[in-house]
């Protein structure tokens, strides 16, 4: 079991990684409060077993188009009827919907209870448990609504991860790639030099996980409201969020991230702000561990672009993009011209 502590301007939170964590949910947590666990259809048949005292669970149905204030303004009133006051506490008890939701959700109840994150996907657990970022979605994009809201704790038990779908694992690995670009060349050289995919099975699996999570406590520690650093780790996310978007989210948000990945790469590399060779070395890695690189034929460009618009990033009405100029070496730019973006989808699609 490993802990990592994560600092933040009104305090800090334990990240616990092990394995067979959540049969002592109490102990690691460190509170006898009442708590309410959130969690969705996947998962709650295979996990809130282990939280026999809670108040109550709540079972969202699973996906990503079910992240609405819709389905968030249903659970107000369950938390309401189950009694939880600001002595208690919500625990977010699945991937990344779950957690975004849950966290949203604790930051508004009553003006604010604590949570806690137990994700059950390695995109959760490298990613969206960490760094205090919530939020729903819009018709007109995605994360448009939400708060910073930090977890008083976050319990990542590998164990969950042997009962994930391989797709949904692939998800997770492409935002661990993801980390090793921005920040952690030896990460992304192991997964690159690596012949196999990783599993959940494999002894590396909690190395990763921690090295991944390494990189987002560094950045969101540095820069915890999204002033400045901190916007990298939104590499490939620009054109992924809008390809997910634009797909009917039949394009789950890892595959959309890898994809996102390869045409900054490919953005960058046409501008000369990067080695040639370093968009077929993220490519290899991609396909090594069971991504897409390329993007669906039948979604529109104009739509994707149309898209981008709302992405968070923009400022002064002008999208910026962040892009790769090295292993390590991410920044955020606008001067990328609008006709390259569209060729580079384009020429990606397949």
């Amino acid at each position: 079991m490993t802990t990592l502590t994560v600092t933040h301007p009104t305090g800090a939170y334990p990240i616990v990684i092990g394995r067979h964590l959540l049969a002592d949910f109490r102990q690691h947590v460190g509170t006898t409060a009442p708590y309410i666990v959130i969690t969705d259809t996947n998962v709650q048949p295979l996990y809130a077993h282990h939280f026999d005292d809670a108040l109550d669970v709540i079972v969202l149905p699973a996906g990503e188009k079910h992240k609405t204030l819709e389905t968030v303004n249903g659970v107000y009133g369950r938390l309401l009827r189950a009694g939880l006051d600001r002595s208690g506490f919500l625990v977010a008890l699945g991937g990344g919907v779950i957690g975004d939701m849950t966290g949203f959700i604790a930051s508004s109840y009553m003006r604010g209870v604590g949570f806690v994150q137990c994700p059950t996907t390695l995109l959760a657990m490298v990613d969206a448990s960490v760094g205090g970022k919530t939020g729903v979605d819009l018709p007109e994009g995605k994360n448009l609504v939400g708060a910073f809201k930090q977890p008083f704790a976050v319990i990542a038990d590998l164990e969950t991860l042997h009962t994930l779908e391989p797709d949904e694992f692939a998800c997770g690995m492409a935002e661990t790639i993801k980390h090793g670009v921005i920040n952690d060349p030896e990460l992304f050289t192991f997964l690159e030099r690596d012949s196999r995919p990783m599993t959940a099975a494999r002894p590396e699996l909690h190395q990763m996980v921690e090295s991944a999570i390494e990189v987002k406590r560094e950045v969101v520690q540095e820069d915890p409201y999204e002033h400045g650093r901190r916007a990298q780790l939104n590499l490939g996310h620009t054109f992924g969020h809008a390809i997910e978007n634009v797909s009917g989210f039949v394009v789950k948000h890892g595959e959309a991230v890898a994809m996102g990945m390869m045409v900054a790469a490919e953005v960058a590399a046409a501008l000369g702000h990067c080695a040639a060779d370093l968009p077929s070395r993220i490519k290899a890695t991609l396909l090594a561990h069971n991504l897409p690189v390329t993007i669906p034929a039948d979604l529109d460009v104009d739509a994707i672009i149309t898209m981008m618009g709302s992405d968070k990033k923009k400022k002064g009405g002008v999208i910026r993009y962040i892009l790769p100029r090295a292993l390590g070496d991410c920044f955020l730019t606008a001067a990328v011209p609008h006709d390259l973006i569209a060729q580079t989808i384009t020429a990606l699609q397949e």
